[in-house]
């Protein structure tokens, strides 16, 4: 089966390499599942979730920020910022959730607590994604 190549990489330096079957990214206009042979184009990136599947392993990325490029072979993710699932601080997530709702009950329309908001109820939600399967896996009869 064909597989695609796929790069996420920030200013700090590459976060994924690796190949995949499918690939499902926060673009702009909505989710956008690639799967190889897949057209080209170029959307900017919301901040979200993304979601790389090989031979039936899927990880799971937080992403804020940046660019989408799709080539027949190839899924190019240039992020502002990216973590991958096991990486995420929840507890550091928690408290920047926190300190946003608190931000934003004072100052209602604030578009930067908005946005931080956003981007840690986005890293709790892949962190916890990572924390229900690692559960699952662990249990006596789970596959």
């Amino acid at each position: 089966m064909a597989k695609l190549n796929v790069e996420l990489v920030t200013a700090e330096g590459r976060v994924v390499s690796q190949e995949a079957d499918f690939v499902l990214a926060p673009g702009a206009a909505g989710d956008l599942g690639v799967l190889p042979h897949h057209i080209p184009l170029l959307t900017p990136l919301r901040t979200g979730e993304v979601m790389v599947r090989n031979d039936g392993v899927e990880e799971y990325l937080f992403v804020s920020g940046g660019f989408l490029e799709v080539l027949p072979d190839r899924v190019v993710i240039l992020a502002d910022a990216a973590e991958r699932a096991e990486d995420i601080d929840q507890t550091r997530a928690e408290a920047a959730r926190r300190a946003a709702e608190e931000t934003l009950a004072e100052h209602a329309g604030d578009a930067m607590a908005a946005a931080k908001l956003e981007r840690a109820l986005y890293r709790l939600k892949v962190a916890e994604v990572r924390r229900r399967r690692r559960d699952r896996g662990s249990r006596p009869g789970a596959s």
